[in-house]
Order: C-alpha cells, then sequence, then structure tokens
C-alpha cells in the first residue's frame, strides 16, 4: 500500500524549491505551518512530505509535534497548492498506525472525500485515495467513509487517467466491500463495468486488485448476474488463457463464485466456458489453483441444478484425476469434492466405477486430513449404494478402513465406521469386518469424549451385534459398560444409537444378563421416566433387555406376555423394590438358609453333562476310600434322591456340613458345584410336563385344553380349595419345610405340593408354554397371581369362528380350577383381589 505504479515525474513548475530540514530544525517548519503566508505554508508542507517519505520514526516525530493537526487545517485551504502540499504530506503520513488513529479522531474522511471531485488536481485525487486506503483498513473508518458517501467518486476516479489514483480507489473500494452495507451499494453505483475495465490495465497491481474486489462482490447474486450481462466471464476466461500465471488465482476465485449461481453456470456452460475452465484446472502446475478449482466444486455442488450441470459437464473425470495429484491439499479438495458430487446419482454410479479404488489408496496416506477427507467420501459413495460397498470390498478397503478407526482425527474415525457400517448390510462383508476384530476396536471407541464418535460407534455396535460372536467379543472387550455410559448422553443422537445397540445385544440371553448386572434397566428405566429423554429406542431397548431376561422382567415388571415364553433356569424371586440389585439364582442360592419368601426356579432340563457323576465317584473313592459296592449303593441313593428331592445339592450340602469323615478340598466342591448347581434339574417338573402333553395335547380345542392344563396344575398343587377355607390353607408351611429340608432358600417348582396363587400361576405358564398354549403371566398383591388366555368364544349359527374377535379370560386354579372368568368381570376382580 502508498506504492506508485508510475515512475516519478518532474514536479510541476508552480512548485517552490524545498527547504533544506535538518533533524534539529523539523519543530522550526511544524511551527511555519502557523504561518498567514502561502508560499511558506506550500514550501513548509513540501518540506516535510520529504521528510515523512524517509522512514517510519520522521512520521512519528512529526506526530509528537503536532504536525498532523496543523495540517488537517491545512487540507481544506483556499489555496490549491497548499491544499495539494498537505494531503501529500497526510497521504505519506497515514501509513503510521498512531498517525491512522489521531486522523479518525480528527473525522479527516469527510475531508478527504470532499477532495475527490472532478476539478481538483490529480496529485490531491492521488494522495487523498491513498490516504483514504490508509485508513480504511479499519473497520470504524470503512464505516465512516460509507455513511460520507465515499463510495461514489472512489467509483467514478476507476476512470481516472493516473495509475496511481486507479490503484489507490481500487484497493480503498476493496476494503470497503469487506462489509456487507458496502457491497450492496456498489451493485447500485455500478461498479462492476470499470472493474472489469481494470482488468485490461498494463499495471498488475491494478489488476490484482481489481480481481480481489471482483472476488469479494461476486459472492452475491446479484454481482453475478451483473457479470455475465457485461461478459465480464469471458474476461476472467480470457486471463487464465494467458501464460502469466501471477493473476490465474485470482481470476479463478471470481469464477468459483460464479459457479454457485444456477443462472452465471448455465451462460459460462452455454459459451463453452465450463469446458475451459475444467481443462485449464486440469493441465495446471500449481497446486493451489488446482486446490482452489475442486473446493468451488464442492461448494458449488450442495446444489441439485448445478451438480446436474456439472455431471453433464463430466467433472467427475477431473476430479477423480486430482486425487493422483502429488499435493495433498488437492487430494483433500478433491474428495470433498466428490463427497458434494455424491448427492447425484449419475455422478455417484460414475465414482463407483472409476474413483474407489484412489480414495481406499488414500485411506493409508500419513496426512490426516487427506485421511478423513477420503474415508468422508466414501462414506457418502457407500450410503444407500450396494454397488459401490461392493466396489471398496473388491478394492480391498475393509482392513485400512478399520485401520482407521484408529485414526488420530475424530472426523476420520465417525466416518470410517460410517463406511463399515454401510458394507455391514451385506453378510459376507460383515462376516469379514468381523474377522478384523471390529467389534474390539468398537468396544474402545464407546469410551471417546467426542459424541460424533459416540454416536457412529454406537450405531456400529447395534449393526454388527446381530451376530453371537460379535457380541461375545463385545463382552469381552469390556465394551458393554461404556455402552450403557452413553445411555446418560445428553446428546441425543448417541442416546438413540445406544439404546439401539443395547437392543439388539440384548438379544442374547448371556449378553442381556450381563447388561442387567451392569445397571441397564436401571439406566432406561430413568430414561423412560424423563419426558426429554424418552423414546421408541429407549423403551424398545428395555423391552428387549427384559424379554431375554424373564426372571428380573417378572420381577420388576409383574408381568409376562404370551409371547414371553419361560423356559429352564427361571426363577421368581418375588417383587423386587427400585434400586435393590437383582441377584442371580446361583447367587441366591449360596445364601444362607432365611425365613424370607422362597425362590422358586424351573428347570425340566435334565443334565447333559455327566462330568459331575465322575467328580462324585473320584471324591467318595478318594476322600473316603469306599469299596465298588459301597460306592453302587451309594449311586442307587443318588439318583433315587434326584427324584425325590430334585437336586445332587443334598451331597454338597452334607460335604459342606463336614458330616464326612474329613473335609473335602475346596476346588472339588467349587468344581462339583459350578458344574451341577446352574441349577438342578426338577424332575418332577420334567415328569409334569410329560403327563401333561400326554393328556392335553390330544384335546380337540384350545379351551379343553385350558381347562384340563388347569385342573391338572390345581391336583399337583394340593387341589381346589374353598374360598371360605383359603386362610387354612397352610401352604406357607409347607414351603418353608421344603427350605428346611434343602437348607437352601431356593426351591424348585416340583417341589411344591400345596401351592397358593403365585405358585399355580407359574407352574400353568410353564407347561402351557411347553404345550404350544398362550397365557400370560400377571402379579397381582397378597401373593396372588393369575393367568390370561384369549380364546374364541363358541359362534352363532352361520357364523364363521374364525371371523370372531378372541375374547380375555382367566383362568381358576384355586377355587373352581378350569372355570374361566371373563377379563373385566365382578368374578375376575373377586378371583384377583379378594
Amino acid at each position: 500500500m502508498g506504492k506508485k505504479v508510475k515512475k516519478e515525474v518532474e514536479p510541476p513548475k508552480d512548485v517552490f524549491d524545498p527547504l533544506l530540514i535538518e533533524s534539529k530544525s523539523v519543530a522550526t517548519v511544524v511551527l511555519m505551518l502557523n504561518s498567514s503566508e502561502e508560499e511558506v505554508l506550500a514550501k513548509a508542507c513540501d518540506s516535510l512530505y520529504k521528510f515523512a517519505s524517509k522512514g517510519d520514526e520522521n512520521k512519528v516525530t512529526l506526530l509528537g509535534l503536532g504536525a498532523v493537526e496543523h495540517l488537517y487545517k491545512l487540507i481544506s485551504h483556499e489555496d490549491p497548492i497548499v491544499r495539494r502540499n498537505a494531503i501529500m504530506v497526510f497521504g505519506i503520513m497515514a501509513s503510521n498506525n498512531d498517525v491512522k488513529k489521531l486522523l479518525r479522531e480528527l473525522d479527516v474522511t469527510n475531508s478527504l472525500i470532499s477532495q475527490l471531485a472532478p476539478e481538483e488536481d490529480v496529485v490531491i485525487h492521488e494522495f487523498a485515495t491513498l490516504c483514504l486506503a490508509h485508513m480504511a483498513v479499519e473497520y470504524a473508518t470503512k464505516v465512516q467513509i460509507f455513511e460520507q458517501g465515499g463510495l461514489e467518486p472512489l467509483i467514478r476516479l476507476l476512470g481516472s487517467p493516473d495509475p496511481d489514483v486507479k490503484k489507490n480507489s481500487v484497493e480503498c473500494i476493496y476494503l470497503l466491500v469487506q462489509d456487507f452495507q458496502s457491497r450492496a451499494a456498489v451493485q447500485a453505483l455500478n461498479v462492476i463495468p470499470p472493474l472489469l475495465e481494470l482488468l485490461q490495465s498494463e499495471y498488475p497491481v491494478i489488476q490484482l486488485l481489481a480481481l480481489k474486489t471482483l472476488e469479494v462482490i461476486s459472492k452475491d447474486r446479484e454481482t453475478r448476474i451483473m457479470l455475465g450481462e457485461n461478459k465480464g466471464l469471458d474476461c476472467l476466461l480470457k486471463i487464465l488463457e494467458t501464460k502469466v500465471h501471477d493473476l490465474h488465482a485470482e481470476a479463478l476465485a471470481v469464477l468459483a463464485n460464479c459457479l454457485e449461481d444456477v443462472h452465471t453456470l448455465q451462460l459460462i456452460q452455454q459459451t463453452g466456458g465450463l469446458k475451459k475452465l475444467l481443462s485449464f484446472v486440469e493441465v495446471s502446475t500449481v497446486p493451489d489453483i488446482q486446490k482452489n478449482a475442486a473446493k468451488a466444486i464442492a461448494k458449488a455442488a450442495y446444489d441439485t441444478e448445478i451438480r446436474k450441470i456439472f455431471n453433464e459437464e463430466d467433472v467427475e473425470k477431473y476430479l477423480i484425476n486430482l486425487l493422483e495429484n502429488d499435493n495433498d491439499g488437492v487430494k483433500v479438495a478433491a474428495s470433498e469434492a466428490i463427497s458434494a458430487m455424491c448427492e447425484n446419482s449419475a455422478s455417484k454410479r460414475l465414482f463407483g466405477l472409476q474413483g474407489i479404488p484412489q480414495l481406499v489408496q488414500l485411506l493409508s496416506s500419513d496426512n490426516d486430513e487427506v485421511k478423513e477427507a477420503a474415508v468422508t467420501a466414501l462414506a457418502n459413495l457407500t450410503a444407500g449404494s450396494p454397488s459401490n460397498s461392493s466396489a471398496v470390498a473388491e478394492a480391498e478397503g475393509i482392513e485400512p478402513l478399520v485401520n482407521t478407526l484408529n485414526a488420530q482425527r475424530d472426523g476420520a474415525i465417525a466416518k470410517a465406521a460410517i463406511v463399515l457400517t454401510n458394507l455391514a448390510r451385506q453378510e459376507p462383508f460383515r462376516v469379514k469386518i468381523q474377522s478384523c476384530g471390529v467389534m474390539n476396536v468398537l468396544a474402545g471407541l464407546l469410551s471417546s469424549t467426542n459424541s460424533q464418535v459416540q454416536g457412529k460407534a454406537a450405531f456400529a455396535v447395534a449393526v454388527f451385534g446381530c451376530d453371537a460372536d460379535a457380541r461375545t467379543e463385545l463382552r469381552n472387550a469390556g465394551g458393554l459398560g461404556p455402552l450403557l455410559e452413553l445411555l446418560r448422553s445428553k446428546n441425543e443422537e448417541v442416546r438413540r444409537n445406544a439404546c439401539w445397540a443395547v437392543m439388539v445385544c440384548a438379544g442374547s440371553e448371556v449378553t442381556a444378563v450381563e447388561l442387567c448386572k451392569l445397571g441397564a434397566l436401571d439406566i432406561l428405566e430413568e430414561i423412560n421416566l424423563s419426558t426429554g429423554h424418552k423414546s421408541n429406542f429407549s423403551e424398545a431397548a428395555l423391552e428387549k433387555l427384559l424379554d431375554n431376561n424373564l426372571s428380573q422382567k417378572y420381577s420388576q415388571m409383574g408381568y409376562l406376555s404370551s409371547s414371553n415364553i419361560i423356559t429352564d433356569g427361571f426363577y421368581d424371586c418375588g417383587q423386587i423394590k427400585r434400586g435393590v440389585k437383582f441377584l442371580s439364582l446361583e447367587e441366591l442360592s449360596m445364601r444362607e438358609l432365611t425365613d424370607c419368601r422362597a425362590i422358586i426356579y424351573v428347570n425340566a432340563k435334565p443334565q447333559e453333562d455327566d462330568s459331575w457323576l465322575t467328580i462324585v465317584i473320584d471324591i467318595f473313592q478318594t476322600e473316603y476310600q469306599c469299596s465298588n459296592a459301597m460306592l453302587n449303593m451309594f449311586l442307587r441313593s443318588v439318583f433315587s434322591l434326584l427324584i425325590s428331592v430334585n437336586s445332587l445339592l443334598y451331597v454338597v450340602f452334607y460335604v459342606r456340613e463336614g458330616k464326612g469323615k474329613k473335609e473335602v478340598e475346596k476346588s472339588k466342591v467349587t468344581q462339583f458345584t459350578s458344574q451341577v448347581w446352574l441349577p438342578p434339574p426338577d424332575f418332577i417338573l420334567l415328569e409334569y410336563i410329560h403327563d401333561a402333553s400326554r393328556t392335553i395335547l390330544p384335546l380337540t380345542t384350545t379351551r379343553k385344553q385350558v381347562v384340563a392344563l388347569a385342573q391338572f396344575v390345581a391336583d399337583k398343587m394340593g387341589g381346589p380349595i374353598e374360598r371360605t377355607k383359603l386362610h387354612d390353607f397352610s401352604w406357607e408351611l409347607h414351603v418353608s419345610e421344603i427350605q428346611f429340608e434343602l437348607k437352601c432358600n431356593v426351591v424348585p417348582i416340583g417341589k411344591v405340593k400345596k401351592g397358593t396363587f403365585y405358585h399355580r400361576a407359574l407352574l400353568f405358564k410353564v407347561i402351557a408354554d411347553r404345550v404350544g398354549i398362550g397365557c400370560t403371566l400377571v402379579r397381582g398383591q397378597y401373593n396372588r397371581a393369575w393367568n390370561e388366555v384369549k380364546l374364541v368364544d363358541d359362534s352363532p349359527q352361520g357364523i364363521d369362528r374364525l371371523l370372531l374377535p378372541p375374547q380375555e379370560y382367566l383362568v381358576d386354579l384355586m377355587f373352581a380350577p378350569g372355570f374361566l372368568i371373563k377379563q373385566g368381570s365382578a368374578e375376575a376382580d373377586q378371583y384377583k383381589y379378594i
């Protein structure tokens, strides 16, 4: 700034010979500015101009001597020579920041703008515009110049015959249009034609400033339209065709703005300019030009119509070529442009055929920015495109993508997770990705502090968690805990994806139990109580979790639906209070015998593993030195015991109580209990199921089957009880005797011979699930529980029974076993509560 574009010329003849100023006489010259003689004033100003031109120190000296205040009075002097010389000093001194500050305080801009009138001397124009250009660097001065009407004379001076005036004026305009108010104003003042005229200047600095100004104002659509109307696009393309590279980048920047406007882009396309532009970018050896061109394409490609035009001009080919450029910045920009162009289906297909291998190669780049841009492009290319996903796999991209999950940039990690989930929609690729240990990596990513990474990692867990081996891998990698922590996230997407992942992982009973141990149910229940955090995903996750952990579901919810099939290992430990830890059956079995409510368990599965028998034989042969005859007698007793007591736990208790000849090794007992007590088989229940199946399955209607099963259950649980004598039915004592007999709080359902409501309802549900009768299990208060079944009533004559809606009934298992009570009736309420 301040540098002249033309050579120095001889001073005009009306200029006085300058005073010779030594440093010790500067103050005297400044005092001369108070003179009333025009000749003295003119010579003093000229001398100060020469002095200030020698360096910044001299400008500071003049500032300290108060020269600025004196000169300010002279810039409006009636004598043109005095006025001109004073403005020359201002123009040269204004490059100093302290001087600029004082000039702003003096509000000198208004006086300077008044000197831009057409009739003023060209030297005044030169130094007034120079001073304004220096001052326009600061925002406050920009506002002053705009509000004082400085734009119009500055634009007029773009047509000045003096190159320095042109240069200073266009530089000042360039600084002013950084503010949106000035940008809007220059359009109305028709700034485009004079700016385009400056592009023909013989001085590169003027051309450069004109292009920079065009770049700024062409960000507005109206300016782009004006450029097209004034054939400015042709001027810009001609600059690109020249061999002078200094202006190429700026010209390209203006054209880049024009690409964002459909109307202007169509003009460029119709004249063949777009092909010229793309060809220029392709053959250019300047990385910045190629990078900026790709960025311009990326920015413009967010418009549907523009993407279509780009596709018609084969812009994809140019972008693919740029991926192989040696410059990392060019690769990044090209990848970003490809990401944007993917929104066009034709472009997406084309990139799938040609660009994916190059992008996969960039995943191995040492530059993290390149890696992130490439994986982002792949994420967009594979979204909803099985063919492109296949292309990534065929380009051997799976392993680099898994490796990218360990990248330094969170954006790259998140996008890599997206690509992998896109590929995983196809079974072969999902299996291959899992073989690369993706779940181990995802388990670590769940602990990320970046919400984007957390959300995408949780989503990936949901996708890969449908496989049993993947769930096991996640459990072993310690991923379940961090996954549950994400349920508490304040980010909605993270919470939603975490809920989905929990729902998928809870598809296996082992994982569901582990999740419950870690507190998943409490967290999900808390979420579902919050109106702000509750969602369909959180509700589905809770339901799925409980559906694969029916013991806890029944304990907490007090309800099992007809689709909740009770399997071996189920147990009823009663209603659990909120916040109380839910213990496993094994943990409950290890507790000391108490007078608390018995835990009723279900296990009609015979022990498949007979290794327990080997352990028992080893214990009695090595520790008790039993003979074969004694051992055979003992084994017969054991099998008899299994049928009557339903558990080999007696042996364990016998050993633990020290009733044998000597203490058995703890390791053997531990091995024995871990193999047998999970839980012991209930042979009585197994016999019940077999007997019920033989008698119930042959019956022709569901109604008859329900009635028969109800009578069967009641018969095994103490028979019908008169309502008035219910309090005399001493089932509590009976169950306590079983607990004492087993020396354990855990009791198999088959051992209960005098059962109340909740015993009978559980047994009914267990057998009904085995024989295919749909029914619910509902817990009431005061040891009540009941089963609900849906049955179709007998149809009136001439109506198909299948067309009738089923009716809900409660099954009476206590008072009149087999009697079906219509749901909602007074009898139903009486059965539940009275």
